[in-house]
């Protein structure tokens, strides 16, 4: 298959790189520095499952230059989806796919309203990774998953065929009965753990050991469940012991993306992860307090990181 990354940082380098080092036709789509590095020296993984190197490797900050694929693996930041929706209609042809590996549950979504909804799957992958330095990519733990399908649920040639792909590459990859339970279900783990450790600027360790944030988590995705009930979405009653047993099995070190954005001055996920919810939970009539207590009290660095306040 021609594969587009479109966003080749940390996950979407990860997982086209796996796709690439397995015999796919992969493109990278990035920018500056890390772009220069990759056309330049290759792309280079190094992982806890292995490391590997991508070279040479075809990379471009172009859409437009490569045509048509058969999809697209889209790792760029949630709230760069739209935009980035927009960029890619080069690479969409009929039967092309675009698969979103963004924290949340908003991207399918904002995808088909640009793109419309027969190219849209919805996906969620877990990884913890980081760019070390430009063309440099450093996978530091949890096992790389990746899971994804049709938005009705049908499984189809197209999800097969890339589900026999990440096989080939050695990820452990899914096709689940219902993508958007699947996609519910990662995010009630990552919005507590992405807000409270922002708010807390503390590792998972902390937040899992301390029974006060302990608590806080298990309201959080109290929450998150009432509101994805109320939008038809079922997830079952043993979900929270399952997400906390999954937060307590992880390196007591691991931090969410999110956290690191906001500590180090730049946009995040908030929104994706906080205020979509707090803004569904109002939409649907389902409260949301302390989901909307920690969203607001880490709103003011968001602002401050997209220059939208100065303090």
């Amino acid at each position: 298959m021609k594969i587009a990354v479109y966003g080749a940082g940390s996950v979407g380098g990860y997982f086209g790189g796996r796709l690439a080092q397995a015999g796919e036709e992969v493109v990278f789509i990035a920018r500056g520095a890390h772009l220069e590095a990759i056309r330049s020296r290759g792309l280079r993984v190094e992982s806890v499952k292995g490391d590997f190197s991508i070279w040479p490797a075809h990379a471009t900050d172009e859409p437009g230059t490569i045509g048509p694929v058969d999809g697209v693996l889209l790792g760029v930041k949630a709230w760069q989806v739209a935009e980035a929706a927009h960029a890619m209609q080069p690479l969409i042809a009929s039967t092309t796919w675009v698969l979103p590996l963004q924290n949340g549950v908003s991207a399918p979504d904002e995808l088909a309203r640009v793109l419309g909804k027969s190219h849209v799957l919805g996906g969620l992958c877990q990884i913890s990774a980081f760019i070390v330095e430009p063309g440099h990519i450093r996978h530091a733990g949890i096992e790389p998953t990746i899971a994804f399908g049709e938005l009705d649920n049908i499984l189809s040639p197209r999800v097969l065929r890339l589900q026999q792909a990440f096989e080939r590459s050695g990820v452990n990859v899914e096709a689940p009965a219902s993508i958007q339970v699947a996609m519910w279900e990662k995010y009630l783990f990552i919005a507590p753990l992405s807000g409270l450790g922002a708010a807390t600027r503390a590792p998972v360790g902390v937040l899992r050991s301390q029974a006060e944030l302990r608590q806080l988590m298990n309201q959080i995705m109290a929450e998150i469940i009432a509101v994805a009930q109320k939008r038809q979405v079922n997830l079952t009653a043993d979900a929270i012991q399952r997400k906390m047993a999954f937060i307590d099995s992880l390196d007591p070190s691991v931090t969410a993306s999110m956290q690191r954005d906001l500590l180090a001055g730049r946009p995040s996920e908030l929104e994706a992860l906080l205020g979509d919810l707090v803004r569904m939970g109002l939409e649907l009539g389902v409260p949301t307090p302390t989901s909307a207590l920690i969203y607001n009290v880490l709103l003011p660095q968001e602002l401050r990181a997209r220059r939208q306040l100065d303090f």
